[in-house]
């Protein structure tokens, strides 16, 4: 296929990440989508990673809400929003609007974002209205906000690749921004000149592009940017005529200089190496993401990050500045309309009381609120309280995502009244809603979204909408016209939403905000549908590609602001109860709590199950082996996990990732580990520095088991995942079942099916096949007082298939192996590319995609196999 569009493809974005990439989308017949990337949009440029390539796979109705849902039964859509209506209404009566709250989602789109907010905020008249987005990238926000008076991003995606040093800092680009790592690599092979730093207390897969890995303690970053900014006063490289824009400067060094350098845990030649390196090359550009946010000092760090950059002039001109990348795919958008509690839409200030006014005379509203609402971690303490008597929560799932997971899960269950409005009843905190109501999905919407460079992108429908499903824009406007506001949401079409809102941005600007996209108003219907990527701002005079090179600013003076920030540690401490520092986050093929990722069977084979990365040192202490399975205790919750023995975490240092829910691996919901502390001005959770208790999870048996039916566990330890033809689970529990098959019947729902058996109980050994009457495997389970030892992807694909030898559990001698999955994209494994470093036929990873096919599509498993012809170097280095 050339990279021009095709007449039947659409135009749309990705549902993922913050890079925002453009795809190409055709619909499949079988309601399914072909997807590629779309060569013209400017974020990615026709490449997508792993999750973007299986999106077409994630749309199966199989587990959608199709209709709303009141009290356990389907309802009609009259009666349901008439119900939420009442309850919120009768709420707001009865003990005030601030008895009542929304938290909201990166994953709506802006329009959806816009009338959420414009309904709270204006006419219910309260603040209490927050985002998942809190938990990502509220620090940030904080922080420009303190430097440049607005929330602005200064630089854009072409700054990566026009710097001559990019300093990664608390970012696993190549796992959370696959295709900006692979910009960022394309463009150092170009120029091998260019310098990448990395900044991670753990070695990650960004690593291998890094011609530095600074693996600092964990939440020191503001000593180590306050020691750079000292030596960017000692080294001359102060710029005189850009301070004349600054105010602050004074005080921010003094403060850097008394700054001990030293709990960075860095040694000190390495520190003074990346000084050097830094003070010497002009064109600088430091990206930061959760690593440098999720922190209780998250907002200093912004700010010592900024000071450097400020202190320069190294701002806002090409591949020079700081550079925030966000987690999700409209976390800016929803930034942009006020999506954060104490935020009005177009970059206002609620607690501005000019801003209010503006914007309460623009609305026409009744009741605008006049204080900040309650950030997410408040938010749900209220509830848990008792004071938040009426929840809707949107397209997210808290139950799994917030810290203090357990908490949150009980504060929902006992809040009066819960809506949910999601595409699926199967979450964790669905399960939990008194009100369903189904929503479209990726696919299925129509609006806008903005990515982290601030390029505002269309997202298409291209399927229809599925049962009953409605948009959320829609379904919320439908809920204030019932509560008595029927002119202000009158809305009909999301281009009427996005020309009120750009309209908005004007009178924001002339205010003396940054956000103005005044140049899209009157658009009209097909103006919208053909919107290109339109990076803001977007007057009718035109816009800038970068802001802050000329020196001005939006405080009230118009000048930047330098910060003096002084190193905090974590506020949970480690001691002889919770020794080790838990550090969370993503993996490389899914996706926040997995409602979509999950349903792809190929982003399933690389890591299928939740994990815990620890060093080999402290595991052979503990008497935790490789691929046992560990318990994880914290103040706040328990988790078992399976041990990945890895010497990329530091000694005393452990991590864990965030996705698996109690639908998928509930003894794995990390985030019930996870404290509610915050930061002080942000709001948002230090989710990278808990402390935790390890232990051995002494299982009784362990086991593995494959099958069409979806698979329902009874045991202690479960983790479920899909594959192609079915289902695969890891199980282990303390005591046998008297009966395996007869436990085997119940988990596969297979009473009747013929039956292969095998057994051993003097060792604890067992294995079972479950065949139809075509001989065909529909399920098998293989059991042992140890980790299971077999080929999982191999044992998988036979399900579906004729039933040869089904218990062996290993391919015959004839059928070769591929091994674990390493490349998702195009289902390569560990043991075909190992046959081919090993043959000789590939000494590179490059020579590595010739063979095998490994890393030439997305590349984001190419730091794997660059690991994987390391360790072939050493084995022949030590024969």
């Amino acid at each position: 296929m050339d990279g021009s569009a095709h007449s039947d493809e659409l135009r749309t974005t990705c549902a993922y990440c913050g890079v925002g990439c453009g795809v190409l989308v055709r619909p499949d017949g079988a309601g399914g989508l072909s997807v590629r990337g779309d060569p013209d949009h400017p974020a990615n440029l026709g490449r997508l990673c792993s999750k973007g390539t299986a999106l077409g796979e994630t749309l199966s109705l199989d587990d959608r809400l199709l209709s709303p849902r009141a009290f356990g039964t389907d309802t009609d859509w009259d009666s349901a929003l008439s119900l939420v209506a009442d309850r919120f209404s009768r709420s707001i009566t009865e003990h005030g609007p601030d008895s009542v709250a929304f938290y909201v989602s990166g994953q709506l789109l802006t329009e959806d974002y816009y009338v959420a907010n414009k309904l709270m905020k204006g006419f219910i008249g309260s603040a209490n209205i927050d985002t998942n987005s809190r938990l990502c990238m509220a620090s940030t926000v904080a922080g420009q906000k303190r430097a440049f008076g607005t929330d602005t991003v200064p630089g854009t995606y072409e700054d990566l690749e026009l710097a001559d040093l990019v300093v990664l800092v608390g970012s696993n680009l190549a796992w959370c921004h696959p295709v900006l790592y692979q910009r960022l690599a394309a463009a150092k092979a170009a120029r091998p000149a260019m310098k990448v730093v990395v900044i991670d207390p753990r070695r990650t897969a960004t690593c291998d592009l890094a011609d530095m890995h600074l693996a600092l303690a964990p939440g020191s970053d503001v000593a180590l940017f306050n020691r750079l900014l000292a030596a960017i006063h000692e080294g001359g490289a102060l710029d005189p005529t850009y301070l004349n824009h600054v105010d602050g400067f004074e005080e921010t060094l003094q403060a850097a200089q008394a700054q001990r350098a030293d709990v960075t845990g860095l040694p000190a030649e390495q520190l003074a190496a990346f000084c050097a390196m830094w003070v010497g090359i002009e064109k600088v550009v430091t990206v930061f993401s959760q690593g440098v946010n999720q922190s209780s000092s998250g907002t200093d760090k912004v700010n010592a990050i900024i000071n450097c950059h400020l202190a320069t002039g190294r701002i806002g001109k090409p591949g020079m500045g700081p550079f925030s990348v966000t987690g999700q795919p409209n976390a800016m958008g929803g930034r942009e309309v006020g999506g954060l509690a104490n935020a009005l839409a177009c970059h206002l200030d609620l607690e501005d009381a000019g801003h209010r006014a503006l914007v309460g005379e623009f609305w026409n509203a009744p009741t605008m609120a006049q204080d900040a609402g309650l950030k997410a971690v408040d938010l749900f303490k209220q509830v848990q309280a008792g004071k938040i008597k009426a929840l809707w929560i949107m397209c997210t799932n808290p139950a799994v995502s917030m810290p203090d997971a357990d908490a949150v899960r009980d504060a929902i269950a006992g809040c009066d009244f819960v809506v949910v409005s999601d595409v699926t009843a199967k979450t964790d905190t669905a399960r939990l809603a008194h009100v369903l109501l189904p929503a479209t999905g990726w696919g299925e919407k129509d609006g806008t979204v903005t990515n982290s460079d601030r390029t505002i992108s269309r997202q298409r429908a291209v399927l229809p909408a599925p049962g009953a499903a409605r948009p959320d824009w829609e379904i919320i406007c439908d809920v204030g016209r019932r509560m008595g506001w029927q002119d202000a949401f009158a809305f009909a079409t999301p281009a009427q939403i996005f020309d009120e809102y750009a309209t908005l941005s004007g009178q924001a600007a002339a205010a003396g905000r940054d956000f103005d996209i005044s140049g899209l108003t009157g658009l009209g219907a097909e103006g919208y549908a053909d919107l290109p990527p339109t990076r803001w701002p977007v007057t009718k005079q035109g816009g800038t590609e970068r802001f802050f090179a000329d020196g001005r600013f939006f405080t009230s003076q118009g000048r930047a602001r330098m910060i003096p920030v002084t190193a905090r540690a974590p506020v949970a401490r480690t001691g002889p109860r919770y020794p080790f520092v838990l550090n969370t986050g993503r993996i490389r093929d899914q996706w926040h709590t997995m409602t979509r990722t999950a349903k792809a069977p190929r982003l399933n084979q690389h890591l299928g199950e939740p994990f815990l990365e620890i060093h080999p040192q402290d595991a052979a202490a503990l008497g935790i082996a490789p691929a046992s399975l560990v318990t994880a205790t914290s103040p706040t919750g328990r988790c078992i996990l399976r041990a990945l023995v890895t010497d990329r975490v530091q000694r005393g240092q452990v991590f864990a990732p965030m996705h698996w829910t109690g639908e998928t691996a509930p003894t794995g919901r990390i985030d019930a580990l996870v404290p509610g502390i915050v930061d002080p001005l942000s709001g948002q959770p230090e989710s990278k520095a808990a402390v935790v208790a390890l232990a051995p999870y002494h299982a009784g048996w362990f086991g593995f088991a494959v099958s069409t039916n979806i698979l329902a566990p009874d045991c202690t330890y479960w983790a479920r995942s899909r594959v192609t033809g079915g289902w695969r689970a890891e199980l282990a529990g303390e005591s046998a079942p008297q009966d395996w098959e007869a436990e085997a019947r119940r988990l596969f729902a297979l009473p009747d099916a013929r039956s292969q058996s095998v057994a051993d109980p003097a060792t604890g050994t067992a294995r079972m096949a479950f065949i139809d009457s075509d001989n065909t495997l529909l399920a098998a389970l293989f059991v042992s007082r140890t980790p299971v030892t077999l080929s999982r992807d191999f044992t998988a694909a036979q399900l579906g298939q004729a039933a040869g030898t089904p218990l062996s559990g290993r391919p015959s001698a004839d059928m070769p192996d591929p091994g674990p999955v390493v490349c998702a994209c195009l289902g390569v494994g560990l043991n075909t590319i190992g046959a081919a470093i090993t043959s000789g036929q590939a000494t590179t990873v490059a020579q590595v995609g010739e063979c095998t096919g490994a890393g030439t599509n997305c590349g984001s498993c190419r730091p794997e196999i660059a690991a994987l012809l390391a360790v072939s170097r050493q084995v022949e280095a030590a024969e």
